[in-house]
């Protein structure tokens, strides 16, 4: 692989390789690798998990109130072949790859432009360790995260009536467990929401966590049914 090409994908990532074999592997397809292990695939392989692994971290580092679930929608979300393609397409990096013939620049097919980009991450946590990993993930996957985040939010409704309440009563939500059926195996609870002497309908679920979820939907519908918040998945957002 030229130097051009090594120099253009370090001022990408802003990083200059200490071993510029590492970035040279990173990019080198099996198609044109005299081996598979001399090819990325080893190092797509470490890549993500260095990839996930950061992403993880800020999520439980940036977001106190998220739990393990919606954590694992979000990384999903952004660990994904869809962003990676587009994270690699949007840099440049796909098209910097040492291709097998029959393969050009412009139709790289989207698993091998997602799995550049985990290599190149494994070659820069190889050499710099997870620093510039890290600096290079949350500077082009950030905005990512946030849609994701967003999203989450959009599903999580005890949090936006957390804040609508907040914002309208200057009050937290109170959650009443009404009833419970069922064997201890397999109970269902009945859950109302309660807000500075407010009632709103009550809803059964699965869990607790789960009853909890469809009360605060509920209350949040009969909020907006009375007038007091004409979208409240949008207004809480804000």
């Amino acid at each position: 692989m030229d130097n051009k090409t090594l120099q253009r994908a370090q001022k990408i990532l802003e990083y200059e390789f200490k071993d510029p074999s590492l970035l040279t592997l990173s990019l080198t397809h099996s198609s044109v690798a005299v081996t598979r292990t001399q090819s990325n695939e080893r190092l797509e392989f470490l890549g993500d998990s260095v990839l996930g692994l950061i992403v993880c971290h800020n999520l439980y580092e940036q977001n106190a109130d998220l739990m393990e679930g919606e954590m694992t929608r979000i990384k999903s979300a952004v660990v994904s072949r869809h962003v990676c393609t587009a994270v690699a397409a949007k840099t440049g990096l796909a098209r910097l790859m040492d291709l097998g013939k029959g393969m050009g620049p412009d139709d790289i097919p989207s698993s091998i432009a997602a799995a550049v980009l985990e290599s190149i991450i494994g070659a820069l946590y190889l050499d710099g360790g997870l620093e510039p990993c890290r600096a290079f993930i949350l500077k082009h996957m950030g905005p990512y995260i946030a849609s994701a985040l967003a999203n989450e939010q959009l599903r999580n409704y005890k949090s936006i009536l957390q804040q609508l309440a907040q914002r309208l009563w200057g009050r937290a939500p109170e959650y009443q467990m009404l009833d419970e059926k069922g064997p201890d195996h397999s109970k269902c609870f009945e859950i109302a929401v309660n807000v500075g002497g407010r009632h709103f309908p009550s809803a059964w679920g699965m869990n607790k966590k789960d009853a909890e979820q469809k009360a605060a939907l509920a209350a949040l519908e009969a909020i907006q049914a009375a007038g007091l918040a004409t979208d409240v998945m949008t207004e809480s957002l804000r």
